[in-house]
């Protein structure tokens, strides 16, 4: 009964792999497969498309466009949501909690509506251009932030603030030395997981980008009519391999940190 319970296990496990990687695999072997006409039928090996990409303006300028996007809305999210996280610790539990609230309504709300609301608002005092997509994707993923930031908040023990005010260190310096270090895994976990977020953003994006400006998403839907272009699978192959290569890094050294904590201790 046990051994069976065990192989169901197992088999329940690979399924879930299959469906998750199956695809990611048939991306990879797509990116690498030299027939240009039909990518279900096998013609041969080529890096082709890997060489092509670096070429191709269009993709090469949505992929800036994109990143920089990214870096830059994710960067002032973090920043405004630590801020937001640091500022609730002041305040009582109802007035936390409607502030929660409030920060959670982009999270729930769906990007569709979030995305037409913030295009009729930009349309009716300005113009469509990359500062209003900047503006929406801060918008969108600020709540991420605050949800992994504001658990380190709960966790900080706000004596050790006040001893440094104590002890005659500035209210900047002592929020700058003490309890920024302290919560500093919250905000690189809120940072990645906002700039993942920005990333990964199409319905936002469409309604709130100019004419002419593409990230990867808007240009992918704006060419998918026409066929997808092998340098995709090449592109979106690149991007898997960084975010799995960043992965094993990340937990290598929590791996190492732990054993380093459990050997001290």
């Amino acid at each position: 009964m046990v051994k069976g319970k065990k192989v169901l296990q197992k088999i329940y496990l690979a399924v879930i792999l299959i469906m998750l990687y199956l695809p990611i695999g048939v991306l990879i072997v797509s990116s690498v497969n030299a027939s240009e006409k039909n990518k279900a039928v096998w013609g041969g090996f080529s890096f082709a498309a890997y060489i092509e990409l670096f070429h191709d303006e269009t993709i090469m300028s949505a992929l800036y466009t994109t990143v920089v996007l990214a870096a830059g809305a994710g960067f002032i999210a973090t920043i405004l949501g630590t801020v937001a996280c640091i500022g609730m610790i002041g305040m009582s539990k109802k007035m936390r909690s409607a502030v929660m609230g409030i920060t959670n309504i982009p999270m729930l709300n769906a990007d569709v509506v979030t995305g037409i609301a913030l295009m009729l608002l930009f349309t009716r005092f300005t113009e469509l251009n990359f500062s209003t997509m900047m503006i929406a994707h801060i918008t969108l993923i600020i709540p991420y932030v605050v949800l992994s930031v504001w658990p380190k908040v709960m966790q900080f023990n706000i004596s050790t603030y006040e001893a440094a005010l104590d002890l005659g260190a500035s209210r900047l310096y002592a929020m700058w030395k003490v309890v920024i270090p302290d919560i500093m895994p919250g905000i690189l976990s809120g940072f990645l997981l906002a700039f993942t977020m920005s990333l990964d953003d199409f319905s936002v994006t469409y309604f709130t980008k100019a004419p002419g400006i593409h990230t990867m998403s808007t240009m992918i839907n704006a060419e998918y009519r026409k066929g997808i272009q092998t340098e995709i699978y090449a592109l979106s192959t690149i991007i898997f391999i960084i975010v799995l290569l960043v992965l094993f890094v990340i937990n290598r050294k929590s791996a190492m940190s732990l054993k380093k904590k459990e050997a001290a201790a």
